[in-house]
């Protein structure tokens, strides 16, 4: 029997929350590693002779070691080529350690017990920004016993990554910073324009356009301490409606107040008109969820109050009719195409 989750939030129009919440401050951001390596003491469960890149990674590390070797005379199976990727935080610094994800790229069937060799970590413009070396776990058993399975071809190397070159940013010389929020929103970034202006009496903020509030900072106070305040402001906050789906789960995830327009749907063999009224019929046959919400099992009709026709008494509806996970899906699907649900939907 297949089960479909429904998770209905509760929204108000409004919610207090704030800015740091929903906003980031532009040009403090995360910044992506890669490299390319190998991984060695492998209880023979590397990369096999068919991975030829994985030889000549192999014959190029000992030539580097004053060690001549042809790739073609490597059997070794203790070996895997991996790929190294990492996330550089905002303001670190040389010194600094963070963890690493080591993926293998080859036929290895396990990098268990292995150990990651020192790996340039490169950024987008090819520079060196990191090294990573040391031991891999893979989190727990590579067999199925007590222990839960894991995925033996990627581990990750805790504290394994080191900081060598750092990326400035110099917020404490400047006068001015942006805000981008998360989402854009030309309300929301009216609100918050409104919150940081109030919180100061005075215009230190500007919204650009509905993703971007461009901040001037108070002579009184430095930069970062500016910033500190601004993220800590509380703001009124709009949040867009949605509803998300994840197809492979059946898990439908919507606000109990998204209203959708009375239609006529078919799916398979079901075929339903959803009537809304100020008092919902109760036809002979018929089943009554709530007192918002009939189905007429006879008639093939779902009788709502008005103000009641939202998704989450559709989905009820379609249940107790015996849809699918996956036809109630579908339909929620052909009824935004339609128009008939205005929320964004967003399938995952």
């Amino acid at each position: 029997m297949k089960y479909l989750l429904v998770l209905l939030l509760f929204l108000s129009s409004l919610h207090a929350t704030k800015i740091n919440d929903v906003s980031s401050i532009v040009g403090v951001r995360e910044n992506q590693l890669i490299g390319y390596s190998l991984v060695v003491g492998l209880k023979k469960t590397g990369d096999g002779t068919t991975s030829k890149f994985t030889l000549q990674s192999i014959a190029n590390m000992l030539k580097a070691m004053n060690v001549n070797m042809n790739a073609i005379d490597i059997k070794s199976k203790n070996v895997a080529a991996v790929v190294v990727t990492a996330t550089m935080k905002p303001f670190s610094r040389q010194g600094d350690k963070f963890d690493v994800t080591v993926s293998s790229i080859g036929d290895a069937k396990s990098l268990e017990g292995g150990t990651l060799l020192m790996t340039p970590l490169k950024g987008v413009d090819g520079k060196i920004y990191a090294l990573a070396q040391g031991p891999i776990s893979i989190g727990g058993l590579n067999q199925r016993g007590a222990g839960a399975e894991s995925h033996p071809t990627v581990g990750i190397v805790f504290s394994g990554g080191l900081i060598e070159r750092e990326i400035n940013i110099d917020l404490f010389h400047q006068h001015y910073a942006t805000l981008s929020l998360k989402e854009s929103d030309f309300e929301n970034a009216v609100a918050v324009q409104k919150a940081i202006n109030a919180y100061y009496n005075t215009q230190v903020a500007v919204a650009m356009d509905s993703r971007s509030i461009k901040l001037k900072c108070p002579k009184n106070l430095s930069m970062i301490e500016f910033l500190a305040q601004v993220q800590k402001i509380d703001m009124d906050y709009t949040p867009k409606k949605k509803i998300i789906i994840n197809e492979k789960t059946g898990t439908i995830v919507a606000g109990v107040d998204i209203e959708v327009n009375p239609i006529v749907l078919t799916q398979g063999d079901i075929t339903i008109k959803i009537v809304a009224s100020d008092k919902p019929a109760k036809p002979a046959g018929s089943m009554s969820v709530d007192k918002n919400l009939v189905i007429g099992l006879n008639e093939d009709e779902v009788y709502m109050k008005k103000g009641t026709t939202t998704v989450a008494n559709l989905v009820r509806s379609l249940q107790k009719l015996g849809a699918t996970p996956k036809e109630i899906i579908s339909i929620l699907e052909a009824m935004k195409s339609a128009g008939s649900i205005s929320a964004e939907l967003k399938v995952i």
